[in-house]
């Protein structure tokens, strides 16, 4: 054999023993014809030998009958050991020949039906006593099939585990393509997948267990919260704080006050840490329900300060603040005017930190590093959404307006376009000076989202003449670059993409407007 990654290795013998036989007979007839022999157990050695397929019992490997009602019936030291005995030492090759421990090569086996008997358990249709659906339940918790498919993933070097009758048809396809051979590297896959699975069922039933506490488990430790998003709903955080934050002051972090804080982390690493003597500006965001509702660049915390409060003080009561630097004695005084529920820095001067100590419930903390998941996920319908973070701002800067944007128009693009891409869809930033002088968020129309921008600057009595404006995702008419126009912008930027994007070019063009197209929509839902 080969001892690279590409290392094939040839199906001689299978174990199989599944809950589900839908789709296993293809399975099992394309192993009798490569000549595989197969072992079983139970209603699927009944199932296969019904077809005509010769099938060897376990029993006749362990020399035990299946007992305790069904629950022992595999977990045996010769079922294991043909299972987890590695090929490449000798050690283990000698004492599987001493003790007659077949190898084994593929691992069909799936786990019994647990969240199906607690939802059927539940079920207005269920008759039985809350003792009888427990018990039903309990029976339902597979232990000889994930002890198995973990024993053929953690030994994916040398044989392949298939633990989901999704795969049936795609093993019979590998099978007959490859003449019974499989790579690592389709091995590991499959592993991947197995470990997934166990992981899946056994959250699954420690959530029945644990049903204050039930989560998905993302790793780290479980805190149970408060509540929820609203008083009457339990909230549990699983996961590593302590690996992000230090946390310095003030009472536990609620459910809505991680929401703010993971919006406030996410908007901050967009922008580096603030280094004057690098060119680097401070940047002061307050967030509010996870959407930006103050922000500025400026050339110091207390500048950016005082320039994102004054976008929208209104709002900013009972926000989350977050900064991209050192927060001094003179920041935090003037903080300390507002009420907070949470600030995140990078660091604080010993005098700040007791001026903003003076409110005991008023939560602190250093963000120590920025979270380094790439994925998100969100729990929906019966299962979980997932996706690749949104990374990047935009995949090219085309000018396609009336004239080039200026450089002054330019440094603001690029800030509104980072700031609505973190408001939530429809978005509008309008900036001046990097500084949010209005926003529209979550409105059914993209026109809305302007009105609301506008009116909101103007309710600030901010001047929009020389503004710019961004927006989350194309401008199907030119009626956002008509308003924006009316209201004073000079310069927009927005992905493009439309089949009328002409139109809202050719009107900047007839009014002498910068457009920057960049090729990347940022919808936030």
């Amino acid at each position: 054999m080969n001892s690279n990654n590409t290392m094939q290795k040839k199906i001689s013998s299978a174990l199989i023993s599944v809950f589900y036989k839908d789709g296993l007979e293809p399975v099992v007839r394309e192993l009798h014809r490569l000549g595989v022999t197969i072992y079983s157990t139970g209603g699927t050695q009944k199932f296969i030998e019904d077809k005509g397929i010769p099938c060897v019992p376990v029993e006749n490997l362990t020399t035990y009958p299946s007992i305790l009602g069904g629950r022992v019936k595999t977990l045996h030291p010769v079922v294991f050991g043909g299972i987890l005995g590695r090929r490449e030492i000798a050690q283990d090759l000698a004492e599987m020949k001493e003790y007659k421990i077949p190898e084994i090569d593929l691992v069909i086996v799936d786990l019994y039906p647990f969240e199906e008997t607690l939802a059927q358990a539940k079920s207005a249709d269920f008759k039985g006593s809350a003792a009888e659906a427990e018990k039903m339940i309990i029976e339902k918790i597979d232990i000889g099939g994930p002890s198995m498919i973990r024993a053929a993933a953690k030994n994916c070097r040398d044989l392949l585990v298939v633990a989901a009758k999704d795969d049936y048809a795609p093993l019979v396809k590998l099978l007959s393509d490859q003449n019974g051979e499989t790579t690592f590297e389709q091995r590991r896959s499959f592993a991947a997948k197995a470990f997934e699975i166990v992981m899946h069922y056994d959250i699954a039933i420690s959530n029945y267990f644990n049903p204050d506490t039930a989560v998905m488990n993302y790793g780290g430790n479980t805190q149970i919260l408060r509540y929820g998003e609203n008083p009457h709903q339990k909230g549990v955080f699983n996961g590593n704080l302590d690996g992000i934050f230090d946390k310095l002051h003030g009472k536990e972090l609620s459910y809505n006050n991680l929401v703010d804080a993971d919006a406030a982390v996410q908007l901050i690493s967009e922008f580096p840490a603030f280094n004057l003597n690098a060119r680097q500006e401070a940047v002061f965001a307050i967030i509010k329900h996870t959407n930006v509702c103050g922000i500025a660049s400026r050339n110091s915390i207390k500048e950016a300060w005082d320039a994102a409060l004054a976008g929208d003080p209104e709002s900013a009561f009972g926000g989350v603040l977050v900064c991209n630097g050192n927060v001094d004695k003179g920041t935090a005084e003037a903080i300390n005017e507002i009420f907070f529920e949470v600030l995140i820095a990078a660091g604080y001067d010993a005098d700040a930190l007791e001026v903003l100590k003076s409110k005991k419930n008023r939560i602190l903390l250093t963000l120590k590093e920025k979270p380094h998941s790439t994925r998100q996920a969100k729990t929906l319908l019966n299962g979980v959404l997932c996706q690749d973070n949104d990374l990047g701002n935009y995949a090219e800067w085309k000018e396609a307006g009336g004239r080039a944007t200026t450089p002054s128009e330019k440094a603001d693009l690029d800030f509104a376009n980072i700031v609505c891409k973190h408001l939530k869809s429809n978005a509008i930033a309008l900036v001046k000076q990097k500084q949010l002088l209005g926003k529209g968020c979550g409105q059914t129309s993209r026109i809305d989202a302007l009105r609301q921008s506008v009116e909101k600057a103007g309710q600030f009595n901010f001047d929009l003449h020389g503004a710019v404006l961004a927006s989350d995702a194309f401008f199907p008419f030119d009626d956002c670059v008509k308003l924006g126009h009316q209201a004073g912008i000079t310069a927009f930027i927005q992905p493009g993409g439309s089949i009328r994007d002409k139109d809202s070019i050719a009107y900047c063009e007839q009014h002498n407007l910068a457009m920057v197209i960049t090729g990347l929509r940022h919808f936030r839902h």
